[in-house]
């Protein structure tokens, strides 16, 4: 069954040529040019992932993610003009999945949308392992992809989820960048090691600073006793 992208992009050219890719990939595709379009579109026919540009008429492409994120989780590429960390940050807090600077590569873009589509049909076939995993007052449900520190849930995206409970799977083991970006998100190459850090502070932001190990230069740890 074709799967359905959602390109939401103000500029013609961009936008035009994104979805040409996308169909020569074999995806049907549809094209909102502004907030509010982006919105009605997604509800009108519900898309398989949503490749989303920040800079938008009518709305911004964040309140686009919030909105409809809040009505129904779908893998979100964002698109950004500005290498910010913060834009960036924001973009990942509000459910975006993964981020594109422009200008970017046609042949990069529809790999990721590709490694979105698999990450999401991973996560609807089930978890893998326990359906929970419990370290200290660390709880994480991999059935109902629920996690509590404390007892307080925290509200993850569905790649913070997959991160963490990727980590999980190796307690106190430093996993490089490299692995992790070919395991969670899918991507054979290594050019997108910003976007493992930008989920990694999402984390420590959500959890605790102390739950997440930085090993300079190599990668990360989840610190919890085994």
């Amino acid at each position: 069954m074709e799967k359905r992208v959602l390109v939401v992009e103000d500029e013609r050219t961009i936008a035009d040529a994104v979805a040409a890719r996308l169909r020569a990939e074999g995806f049907l595709v549809e094209v909102a040019g502004d907030g509010p379009g982006a919105v009605a579109a997604a509800r009108r026919t519900p898309p398989d992932a949503i490749v989303l540009d920040v800079m938008l008429p009518g709305f911004d492409g964040l309140e686009v993610c919030r909105r409809i994120q809040a009505e129904r989780a779908v893998p979100i590429l964002m698109l950004t003009a500005r290498d910010d960390e913060t834009d960036l940050l924001v973009g990942l807090a509000v459910g975006a999945d993964d981020y594109m600077v422009k200008p970017f590569s046609m042949r990069e873009l529809a790999a990721r949308v590709h490694a979105l589509l698999r990450r999401a049909a991973k996560g609807a076939a089930g978890p893998v392992g326990p359906p929970t995993l419990r370290f200290g007052d660390l709880e994480i449900n991999q059935a109902e992809r629920r996690v509590l520190r404390a007892g307080v849930e925290a509200r993850l995206t569905p790649t913070e989820f997959d991160l963490l409970v990727h980590l999980a799977a190796h307690p106190r083991t430093v996993l490089p960048r490299e692995r992790l970006l070919a395991d969670v998100w899918g991507w054979a190459d290594a050019s997108g090691t910003r976007t493992v850090d930008s989920h990694i502070k999402g984390l420590r932001r959500k959890l605790g600073s102390d739950l997440i190990r930085t090993v300079h230069g190599v990668g990360y740890a989840l610190e919890v006793e085994r």
